[in-house]
């Protein structure tokens, strides 16, 4: 029998309409996985391949990949001329082999093509979905393990990290596969039930998804982990469950793993370079200090919850009281050591994103589901009144991209209008109709709403911006340059999506330095940032260089979010 969250556990009667589709997923692990996987290629496809590279974080990593596959060194990483030593080298390896398997098969302009670089992202994403499923059938009936795979499927913010070309979805996918690993060894009821290909299968899955985490982002994801065993240790004054995870064979395995790059990398850069860019300059600087103007006040993640993990947060306080009460069993307690260390970690580090506590998600999910399996949300009208959240949300979404596409794209962007209203309309639905037909009706309805705002924002919307991809429109102007091989140096605009889609030899510079770079041959451009053309001007004037004037590129650096008026100038032609 699995193990459930509360004292007891009432089927919650199908609803109407959208149910079925539940009902559908619970006749069969295949049915299940086949509605997962449905729902999140809905929500995470559209703008997949249509949103340009997105500054900075995404771009620096398809840079860096393309350096890779560009010199054949798929051992040290490097932006342009700099190490770049802030993450180890699993996601440029799973990026790398897809871009060149893509022009292995004859895709032109594979280097450049972003998407490519967003596949193990999105593989990512869908596979914490698939997985979270999976983790969920430790703890509760297939049926509300489906509805926690589609919170997650449904989930804000997993919908953005699948979109992203970097390593936030794939450690997600990572930390899923260990805890579930780990939730099995742990749940009295699962481990009395484990088998002998079991007592090796999940120490497998624990340890090789461990040494994963390592090589996409370093020792972060011992947090993740570590803490919740400890925890777990301390509280029940025992480790035997633990041993089942056979750790000496785990450790070495691990080793063998995750030692091969690291002593390679080593052995190349040297201990003290290596070790003072991944600790010195990107990890301890989060911790105590705001890196990158990204700091924030303890209580920042729980308030961007309500966005964030939308529409499963709906349900949370509702579920919260019963959480609460059943903190003492196996299922609960494990759960909440997953989620509540490491959430108070990071409300206390000073840098703080919104997607560093995305690998806690999994676990409020399947405590939600647990709770509405169990039918023990709270009916308080006080608590019950913030299902409005449901239809005040898709709402705002919806008016905030209208104006975006009217303000910034200057469009009306009709085409995303009757998505919005549609979202708008189920989370209506989801907010009015919850206490007649229950929060997974409710749910259902919230997630459709969810699919909904994804199309119209990201498939829609976002890539009508053009103003906020600048890059992507410098990049064009070289296109259409007539030169086999142009080059470009840029002054006073320095994001590495420029980089990127113009070239690993575009020279990141000054107003001077651009003056001199224009010296060459008449395929050379230069970019200058209004702020830098007075400065331009002059270089140019006194060494007398010949340029001519191209068109002028208005925009939004969304890196630091300034307006800005880019200048393109050639060398050659009149002065």
């Amino acid at each position: 029998m699995a193990v459930t969250i509360g004292n007891e556990r009432q089927r919650i009667a199908p609803g109407r309409s959208l149910a079925t589709v539940v009902d559908f997923a619970t006749r069969s692990h295949a049915r299940a996985v086949l509605v997962l996987l449905v729902v999140a290629a809905l929500n995470f496809l559209p703008g997949f391949f249509t949103i340009p590279p997105v500054d900075r974080d995404e771009a620096r990593f398809a840079q860096a990949t393309k350096q890779m596959v560009e010199t054949g060194d798929y051992i040290d990483i490097h932006f342009q001329d700099e190490v770049r030593y802030k993450k180890p080298v699993g996601i440029y390896w799973l990026q790398a082999g897809i871009v060149k398997a893509a022009s292995a098969l004859g895709m032109s302009q594979a280097l450049t093509t972003i998407w490519l670089y967003r596949i193990p992202s999105l593989a990512g994403a869908i596979g914490s979905v698939l997985l979270t499923y999976w983790a969920a059938l430790a703890f509760v009936p297939r049926r509300a393990a489906v509805l926690a795979g589609l919170m997650m499927a449904s989930c804000i913010l997993l919908g953005v990290e699948a979109r992203l070309a970097k390593t936030d979805a794939m450690l997600l996918v990572t930390i899923v596969a260990a805890m579930g690993a780990l939730a099995r060894v742990y749940l009295p009821e699962r481990r009395s039930r484990l088998d002998e290909m079991d007592r090796w299968t999940l120490p497998g899955i624990f340890w090789t998804a461990l040494a994963a985490g390592v090589l996409i982002k370093g020792p972060l994801i011992a947090l993740f982990i570590g803490l919740p065993i400890v925890l777990l240790m301390i509280i029940d004054r025992s480790a035997r469950w633990f041993l089942l995870l056979r750790p000496l064979p785990g450790l070495i395995w691990f080793a063998l793993l995750v030692v091969p790059w690291f002593v390679a990398i080593l052995s190349r850069a040297g201990s003290e370079t290596f070790f003072a860019e991944s600790v010195g300059r990107d990890m301890l600087p989060k911790i105590f200090n705001s890196q990158e103007s990204h700091g924030a006040p303890p209580g920042y993640y729980l308030t961007l919850f309500w966005v964030t993990f939308w529409p499963g947060a709906t349900l949370a306080v509702l579920a919260a009281p019963a959480v609460w009460a059943a903190r003492r069993e196996p299922g609960a307690k494990f759960l909440l050591a997953w989620v509540v260390p490491a959430w108070i970690a990071f409300e206390i580090v000073i840098t703080k994103l919104p997607h560093y506590v995305l690998p806690l998600y999994p676990a409020i999910a399947i405590l939600i589901a647990g709770i509405i399996d169990a039918r023990m949300l709270s009916r308080r009208p006080r608590l019950e009144t913030g299902t409005i959240w449901w239809f005040v949300f898709p709402t705002l979404v919806g008016i905030a991209g209208i104006v975006c596409a009217i303000v910034i794209g200057q469009q009306l962007g009709l085409l995303a209008w009757p998505l919005i209203g549609a979202a708008a309309v189920f989370g209506l639905l989801a907010w009015r109709l919850y206490e007649p037909d229950g929060p997974e009706l409710s749910l259902l309805r919230g997630a459709l709403s969810s699919l909904l705002i994804a199309a119209a924002a990201f498939g829609v919307i976002i890539p009508s911006l053009g103003k906020i991809f600048p890059s992507a429109a410098l990049a064009n102007i070289l296109r259409d340059s007539g030169c086999p091989q142009p080059l470009a140096a840029s002054a006073g605009y320095h994001e590495a999506s420029l980089v990127f889609l113009t070239g690993t030899s575009t020279r990141l510079t000054d107003a001077a330095g651009a003056a001199e770079f224009l010296r060459g041959d008449e395929c050379r451009f230069a970019f200058i940032e209004a702020r830098q053309e007075r400065n331009f001007a002059q270089r140019a004037d006194a060494i007398g260089l010949r340029y001519s004037s191209g068109p002028r590129v208005e925009g939004i650096n969304i890196g630091n979010g300034q307006s800005i008026t880019i200048g393109v100038y050639r060398s050659g032609g009149p002065r």
